[in-house]
């Protein structure tokens, strides 16, 4: 799947699943459960311990999901993701090596920003998408007010987009959005509620849906 393709299913799905977990127990099976409720978009962080040999299982054995690696702070960090199967790199900050790496790799890159000149460097320095994160301080209305003066920047709000809230995300401008604990929270991933993360998955594509 080519740059193109994977920034059009993910544009199309509208909401990354995010994964942060203490071990990588599970994560296959939890991928397998946000897919039944119809979300495979899948970003597992570097801050789980193993993401990367997880990363290249997953990748493997569920060659029909978008598995992208996040909190990527560094060059090294992207190209071992991107040979581990990474379709797309995130970074939580303003990262120009990282941006530059994936651009020379060809593959998507969102970088991490959150005031206006962060997200205008952010962009001018190549990435695909900026991530503003954290997000759930400012809110729908934070996205609605860049937007304005940056029509064309394509922003991803991540922290704090739940049901209640990713239509009005995406109605304020945002190209997409990401959902970590209350899309797959610890402890449900630590008890193994598969058919509780389903049920949160089928929630964020009904409130997507319902956006039209």
């Amino acid at each position: 799947m080519n740059s193109a393709a994977v920034l059009h299913k993910i544009k199309t799905e509208r909401v990354i699943a995010l994964i942060r977990a203490d071990s990588p127990d599970g994560l296959l099976d939890c991928a397998r459960a946000l897919a039944a409720g119809g979300l495979t978009s899948i970003e597992l962080t570097m801050t789980t311990p193993g993401a990367i040999p997880m990363l290249k299982q997953a990748s493997a054995e569920l060659p029909n999901f978008l598995f992208g690696l996040g909190t990527v702070l560094d060059a090294a960090t992207a190209r071992e993701g991107i040979a581990a199967g990474a379709k797309f790199i995130v970074t939580p900050a303003f990262r120009p090596e990282v941006i530059k790496t994936c651009r020379e790799l060809g593959v998507p890159v969102f970088g991490g920003a959150l005031t206006p000149t962060e997200i205008v460097n952010t962009w001018d320095a190549g990435a695909d998408v900026v991530k503003i994160f954290p997000a759930e301080f400012f809110g729908p209305a934070y996205i609605k007010s860049v937007k304005a003066p940056f029509p064309h920047i394509a922003l991803l709000p991540t922290g704090g987009v739940n049901p209640e809230n990713v239509g009005e995300f995406l109605r304020a401008g945002a190209w997409a959005t990401a959902a970590g604990s209350s899309l797959v929270e610890a402890k449900a991933l630590k008890e193994k509620n598969w058919p509780g993360i389903t049920a949160r998955a089928r929630a964020f594509v009904a409130a997507v849906a319902a956006i039209g």
